[in-house]
């Protein structure tokens, strides 16, 4: 994949983290500048895991994302379609109680309908082919009332502050991507923040998935943001 390709084929883009999985969480820090590391602790914050809930973690890589709630004393799924990411994740969470790594593609979740109290996903429904299909696929394993947060990036509404993001994707992702060792990387990440929706639509993507009680929270003045929403049963 010599650019990023939009179509998004399950297949294509779990190969492309396969080759990154060592290196995925510092390419994260570099892409954001260190804001990712903030992003997360809010998506904790947000989640509010209690000891005894269950909580999914979709696109979890290598787990980093999917400690918090199990130290919270939540029992944690950290789910991803990327084997190598979660081959490096088991290695590098030993010994961390309450999780489990599994393996499986977000629009055919290997859970049961309303297996978990909360499901969350950061930086990763992007990378999904189907977006309100992964919507609706994580609303199914989401108890009645149970919780849904999406983290992920989206589009500051101030127009300088949105000029400057868009050189950073075009012209600082670029150069970044000359130094990686997996190029396509950079590239896939910085079109697909790109092509990826406003808050207020991946809002209505939500809802067109069924979910209820759809708000947002800008993060960094919108270059990411969180969405909550609830499973009305």
């Amino acid at each position: 994949m010599t650019r990023a390709n939009l179509d998004k084929k399950p297949a294509d883009v779990a190969a492309m983290f396969d080759r990154t999985a060592e290196r995925y969480d510092l390419l994260n820090t570099l892409m954001t500048g260190g804001m990712e590391r903030w992003w997360r602790r809010e998506v904790v914050r947000a989640v509010d895991a209690r000891p005894g809930e269950r909580v999914l973690d979709l696109a979890a890589g290598t787990g980093t994302s999917s400690v918090p709630f199990a130290d919270a004393g939540a029992r944690t799924v950290a789910c991803d379609f990327s084997l190598g990411m979660l081959r490096v994740g088991r290695e590098r969470q030993v010994g961390v109680d309450n999780l489990a790594f599994v393996a499986g593609d977000a629009l055919r979740l290997p859970f049961e309908d309303g297996a978990f109290d909360a499901v969350t996903i950061s930086f990763g429904l992007r990378n999904v082919a189907d977006t309100v299909g992964g919507l609706r696929e994580m609303r199914r394993v989401t108890r009645p009332g149970g919780r849904l947060l999406v983290c992920e990036v989206s589009h500051p509404p101030n127009p300088l502050l949105a000029a400057g993001h868009k050189a950073h994707l075009k012209i600082g992702l670029p150069l970044l991507a000359r130094v990686s060792s997996n190029p396509d990387s950079y590239t896939y990440l910085a079109d697909s923040t790109l092509a990826w929706p406003d808050q207020a639509a991946l809002a209505s993507l939500v809802q067109d998935a069924g979910w209820s009680k759809v708000r947002w929270k800008n993060l960094t003045f919108g270059v990411a943001a969180m969405h909550h929403a609830v499973n009305p049963g």
